[in-house]
């Protein structure tokens, strides 16, 4: 596992980990990150100090297993997070498929009745709802469905 810090096109910066390098070469290419603040898919690695370790340096009392170990209990933290956040938006909101941008600003200028809502925007989309001060937020990715 790797840890990138990463700079969408907004200059949100996020953390994001990958199986390997390649596995981001991968999901970058075929445009699957995006930016959990503006959902804007423009993303590229941000300038990060390496972890060195030095000669002499003081060794830690745990090994690559450990460290391994930690990892997967991130995940698992982290996917059992993102599954409850689905979980609740799925059964609290109304999902309105495509139609996310219209039926948000007819809530926002009280067209509709006040509610939460959910469904699909592009990047673009999106940008402009934040612009108008239409909040809006990306729902992760189901990581089970992604990999």
């Amino acid at each position: 596992m790797i840890l990138y810090t990463l700079r969408c096109e907004n200059e949100h910066e996020f953390e994001a980990w990958f199986a390997s390098s390649a596995a981001y070469d991968e999901q970058q290419a075929a445009r699957e990150i995006a930016c959990p603040v503006c959902a804007s898919r423009e993303v590229a690695k941000a300038i990060m100090a390496p972890h060195v370790a030095m000669k002499g340096a003081i060794k830690t009392r745990r090994g690559r297993q450990d460290k391994a170990e930690d990892i997967r209990k991130v995940r698992r933290q982290y996917v059992k997070a993102v599954k409850q956040v689905r979980r609740h938006v799925e059964e609290n909101f109304d999902y309105v498929g495509e139609k996310f941008s219209d039926e948000a600003r007819r809530i926002h200028y009280g067209e509709a009745d006040d509610r939460n809502i959910y469904g699909e925007a592009t990047p673009e989309e999106a940008r402009d709802l934040m612009e108008e001060g239409i909040d809006v937020a990306p729902l992760p990715d189901d990581p089970d469905e992604a990999n």
